[in-house]
């Protein structure tokens, strides 16, 4: 069979000039014109074998015999190229694997996955992978991580996992780029054991870590209070060549300070302070003294906060925030008031959670009057309450007895776009009933069993 019988029995199939394979162009720059002559003549072989696979199937042993003499590893992947169409091109692919004795390239495999990765069919990628692994191919680096980060993505974990075990012996490395992309994905979905496990299983063999593989997977260990298993991949690090930075310190002493082991922390804070390699940031400080506020030690956490102003770290929102909400709690409503009046002149802006926690301490320290001021101050500054700044100001008001001003604030909270909880219709409720008012009662519980579903207390 000739090329030419091979054109003119495309004739005979059916309709296909209209429903051809999607065209390429092809660009030959800095060839002679015989080049191009040959080139060109490639082209259409392409054509006529992309257009005979797809619309007159099964091949005959003549179309076979044809091709078998004529393809070659370029031009089967020029085929695969054309088809444009995953399904296709694998199925090309087994063809002339199994069929027509073809040795495919290394490209073809790395279209093949890619095109399959790109349409979710990683299962179809692995697949592929197999065959290039059985034919003698080795996958790059950079075909290497792209799958896994493509695996990762589409939560295929396992396949990512199988896919390294399966190099691991091949001395293909991945980079180091790659793995931290999919440790990441593995931490962020809550796979977190699955993920050190991982880190384990291919560490020096498959990559070498760097600072933020360790910091993945602190943050991690960290975020789920397992500060003292983060601790051992913090102090892994240098004999890996890897030093923590801030981010690495940040970490460790915020995650000490949520598991209330604040001195600890503050002992890592002044480790950084003596050291030569970075220096503790506002977020550091900003953790301590969080971390003494939560345990009432708010002349500790004033005494650090004075030493991060003269150590040059301008507090943000969350330091005063949380400063605000310790002095409030500790029922210290002059200090909390005086962060809130210096908050300007650092640059920082009141925000809700500013003035929810002086609400929150004014009404502890039963000075309602006071926190409606500030409730005011908000509208005046176009700040909106939220769920919990209502709580506080309508259950404050309810053990004052001023039950009609919190219905309301209760009111107001129903117009809002917010969505309200039954706590905040508890206390209302109560009142009325206390003040022998049944009928409002029974009317504000069924507004409340329209908005929210009530809970056992109501």
């Amino acid at each position: 069979m000739t090329l030419s019988s091979l054109t003119n029995r495309l004739s005979r199939v059916r309709a296909a000039s209209k429903a051809f394979i999607p065209r390429c162009r092809f660009q030959f720059h800095g060839l002679s014109q015989g080049a191009k002559a040959i080139q060109k003549q490639e082209s259409w072989f392409v054509k006529v074998v992309c257009t005979l696979f797809v619309y007159s199937q099964p091949l005959d042993d003549s179309s076979l015999g044809y091709l078998i003499k004529n393809l070659t590893p370029s031009t089967e992947f020029e085929v695969v190229k054309w088809l444009n169409n995953p399904a296709y091109g694998l199925k090309f692919f087994e063809l002339s694997r199994e069929n027509l004795d073809i040795t495919h390239s290394f490209w073809t495999y790395n279209l093949l996955i890619r095109s399959f990765c790109h349409v979710g069919l990683h299962g179809s990628a692995k697949l592929v992978f197999d065959y290039m692994k059985i034919d003698g191919h080795l996958p790059d680096s950079t075909l290497l991580g792209f799958m896994i980060s493509a695996f990762g993505r589409a939560g295929e974990f396992d396949l990512a996992r199988k896919l390294l075990a399966e190099v691991r012996s091949d001395g293909v490395m991945v980079t180091v780029f790659a793995l931290n992309n999919l440790l990441n994905m593995m931490v962020k979905q809550n796979k977190l054991e699955e993920a050190v496990r991982l880190y384990k299983e291919n560490i020096e063999s498959n990559f070498n870590p760097d600072t933020w593989t360790f910091n993945i997977l602190i943050q991690g260990l960290c975020r789920v209070g397992k500060v003292n298993q983060a601790f051992e991949f913090f102090n892994d690090m240098r004999s890996f060549g890897c030093f923590p930075d801030i981010v690495s310190y940040n970490t460790i002493i915020n995650g000490l300070c949520k598991c209330n082991e604040v001195d600890r922390g503050h002992s890592l804070l002044n480790e950084i302070r003596l050291s030569d390699d970075c220096l503790p940031n506002v977020v550091t400080y900003t953790s301590v003294i969080s971390g003494y506020c939560k345990l009432g030690k708010m002349k500790e956490a004033s005494a650090l906060f004075s030493e991060m102003i003269n150590s040059g770290n301008v507090p943000s929102v969350v330091t005063f925030n949380v400063l605000i909400d310790g002095f409030g709690k500790a029922g210290d409503m002059l200090s909390a008031k005086s962060l809130y009046e210096k908050m300007d002149s650092f640059g920082c802006s009141a925000d809700v959670v500013t003035f929810t926690s002086l609400i929150n301490g004014y009404c502890r320290i039963r000075d309602v009057n006071q926190s409606l001021q500030f409730l005011s101050a908000m509208k005046v500054r176009n700040i909106c309450p939220n769920v919990y700044t209502f709580a506080i100001t309508i259950n404050a008001l309810c053990k004052e007895n001023r039950i009609h001003e919190a219905h309301e604030l209760l009111r107001e909270l129903q117009c809002r776009n917010i969505v309200p909880k039954p706590f905040i219709f508890n206390p209302v409720i109560d009142g009325f009933c206390k003040a022998g008012n049944l009928h409002e009662a029974n009317r504000i519980v069924a507004e409340m069993e329209k908005k929210c579903e009530p809970d056992k207390d109501a």
